[in-house]
């Protein structure tokens, strides 16, 4: 009998097989777009769980969701500025990616954001009480699902309106001058904080 060396395949451990699993998901349109029901899924059931609750007054609910979608803001312009332009590392790398292709589809697993809601929501609670911290961390949800919808529509569409034109125009160029025009949903945080790309000309 020959005494031969069989080369025997690794096995691959269970969780690189998920995870590999997932990355495909992330990568494709089915993703995408149960990704933007989900987010808008979850904004609404934790606002209407906060408001059904009744324990926090109608003016201080209010006071509550408007803070949250101008935090959503901040936190959009952060993520974007310093995670997805920052050092290299996942985020930075799938954001790259998204650079080099705009309409492609990689994107968050679709059930990633709303159980990062719900967890919030839990410990938020803690602090909070439920209905605020269901008002709050939904509203935030909220513009979350704004932004995905509002990428998406800047991407595949071709808006008529003058006001919408101008709107999208400022990611459009952050895609040709990556160091500015961090906010999709809005320019805020880009005025404040000097990030507005401004041309030569107008500059001049």
């Amino acid at each position: 009998m020959d005494d031969k060396t069989v080369a025997l395949k690794p096995l691959r451990h269970p969780l690189d097989a998920t995870l590999g699993a997932i990355a495909r998901l992330s990568a494709t349109r089915f993703n995408g777009l149960a990704g933007l029901a989900c987010d808008v899924g979850i904004s609404f059931a934790l606002l209407g769980y906060g408001f059904w609750r009744g324990d926090v007054r109608a003016a201080a609910a209010l006071a509550i969701v408007a803070t949250g979608f101008v935090l959503f803001t901040f936190i959009e312009y952060c993520f974007h500025r310093w995670l997805f332009h920052g050092r290299p590392g996942a985020l930075e790398r799938g954001h790259s990616k998204h650079h080099e292709l705009p309409l492609g589809y990689d994107a968050l697993p679709f059930f990633l954001p709303p159980l990062v809601a719900v967890a919030l929501t839990g410990l938020m609670t803690l602090l909070l009480g439920a209905g605020a911290a269901a008002l709050l961390v939904g509203s935030v949800a909220a513009g979350y699902a704004g932004y995905g919808v509002s990428h998406t529509a800047i991407h595949q569409l071709r808006f008529r309106r003058a006001l919408l034109r101008r709107w999208a125009a400022l990611h459009h160029i952050h895609h040709h001058h990556p160091h500015h025009n961090f906010g999709v949903t809005t320019p805020l945080w880009d005025i404040l904080l000097g990030t507005r790309y401004v041309s030569q000309g107008r500059r001049a």
